[in-house]
């Protein structure tokens, strides 16, 4: 009964004893148990103290509470062992646990780059596609590329030469400006100098008018101060007239030379413009030179291969034209021997007319003679029914031999006619492809 209990106890120590301080408790209580047990067994003897008659019967009791005792410390010893084999599966139950929970995590993760590698296989097969239509795209664009590309060059040429044509008008007209800058220096030099002597005259004549004044000032007083004003007047109005015809021709020309400044500045502007669009486009056309040049490499790889076919179709041709020489031949064989077999056929039907004719005849005069011996002779000589058979077997054989004649010469004819139409049907195939491929290859 212990022993069951005991079991009992190991198969639901999860209900009972679910932590250690009650597995500590039930050890302590199973031990107090024990202890109190043989205490009592050993300490009080007088509590099992029977009369000295049954003395026997209390040892064979002790003896047997003593093994009872001994096999219920064993049984709580192994009880308890396995109670801490339990405990480190337990405990090892959930490291495995937290490894499988430490496993998972990236096994997630390894989940998650495989749907992000999923999901940019599929972008690249979608950016692939996109792709070659693009590709195709361009293989189209191609001659749209070059006729822009014949365009852009013969434009930058025109360019070129225009920016030429008018860089040496700018070197003109600077030229042109420097020239007339030292022009109007020179005239503003001479106009310097022309004011001096003017002054220096002008400076002389007061000094000879102030000394023929002290000389004569009472008499010729009004006639010097008036020749004076006049002359004073007229290298005035000289001076006056110069100036204004140097400042009128300075501004002319500095007019006309500010005016080809403009211009100049402005066909520079121009040429920079056209320079910057010459430097895109030429930029453009270098790239289109390479889409050009792959594209060349492509149509070459395509003539390559269109002109291995065509020679691979020449041979299927001129193996067909051999074959068709050869057929022609044989046909041409059969037909000398056939007209060879229908020559000799004549002449046996000529034969077996003559030999008709003979039997026929013998068969009349055999006829005529028979009658007149008919009545010693009543039935008739086989030998002689035998060359009527033999000439309607002659006659159907002439037939059979007439009509395998005509099958012979009508197959022959529509042999011929077949062959004629599989040699035009294969040239007009071969000719559609050579065409098609031509025109496919112009037009890329």
């Amino acid at each position: 009964g212990l022993e069951h209990y005991l079991c009992c106890c190991s198969s639901s120590y999860r209900k009972v004893f679910g932590d250690d301080s009650r597995l500590s408790a039930f050890r302590s209580q199973s031990l107090s148990c024990c202890n109190v047990a043989s205490s009592t067994a050993c300490s009080s003897p007088g509590l099992y103290r029977r009369p000295p008659a049954s003395d026997g019967l209390d040892l064979s009791q002790a003896a047997a509470r003593t093994n009872e005792e001994q096999q219920l410390q064993g049984l709580n010893d192994r009880f308890a062992v396995f109670i801490e084999k339990v405990q480190q599966l337990e405990t090892q139950n959930r490291a495995l646990k937290a490894e499988l929970s430490a496993l998972r995590q990236p096994g997630e993760l390894f989940q998650r780059e495989l749907r992000d590698l999923r999901a940019q296989l599929e972008e690249g097969s979608s950016a692939r596609a996109q792709a070659l239509l693009e590709r195709d795209g361009l293989a189209y664009e191609v001659p749209r590329l070059r006729a822009r590309y014949g365009e852009e060059s013969r434009g930058r040429e025109g360019a070129e030469r225009a920016l030429k044509a008018q860089q040496r008008d700018v070197d003109g007209a600077t030229l042109a400006r420097l020239d007339l800058e030292k022009k109007v220096e020179s005239l503003l030099d001479e106009l310097a100098f022309v004011r001096q002597v003017h002054d220096e005259e002008v400076a002389e004549l007061l000094a000879t008018l102030q000394a023929s004044s002290q000389v004569d000032v009472a008499v010729a007083k009004p006639d010097l101060s008036s020749a004076l004003r006049e002359i004073r007047a007229e290298y005035e109005c000289l001076a006056a007239k110069n100036l204004q015809s140097a400042e009128e021709w300075y501004k002319s020309k500095f007019a006309n030379l500010n005016e080809q400044v403009a211009r100049s500045t402005e066909a520079i502007r121009d040429s920079h413009e056209e320079i910057s669009q010459l430097q895109a486009c030429t930029i453009e056309i270098d790239g289109l030179r390479g889409a050009n040049e792959s594209l060349e490499r492509q149509i070459l790889e395509l003539e390559k291969r269109h002109n291995a076919e065509v020679a691979g179709y020449q041979d299927s041709i001129g193996q067909l034209e051999n074959d068709l020489r050869n057929t022609k031949s044989e046909i041409a064989c059969h037909l000398r021997e056939y007209q060879d077999l229908l020559n000799v056929k004549m002449t046996l039907d000529i034969e077996i007319a003559a030999y008709r004719k003979l039997l026929e005849g013998e068969e009349t005069r055999f006829n005529t003679s028979g009658l007149s011996i008919s009545g010693l002779n009543p039935l008739p000589s086989p030998s002689y029914l035998l060359p009527s058979r033999i000439l309607k077997e002659e006659e159907e054989e002439e037939e059979a031999s007439k009509v395998a004649s005509k099958k012979i010469s009508q197959i022959g004819e529509s042999f011929e006619e077949t062959l004629e139409e599989t040699v035009i049907s294969t040239k007009k195939t071969e000719k559609s492809n050579i065409e098609e491929t031509t025109i496919s290859s112009q037009k890329i």
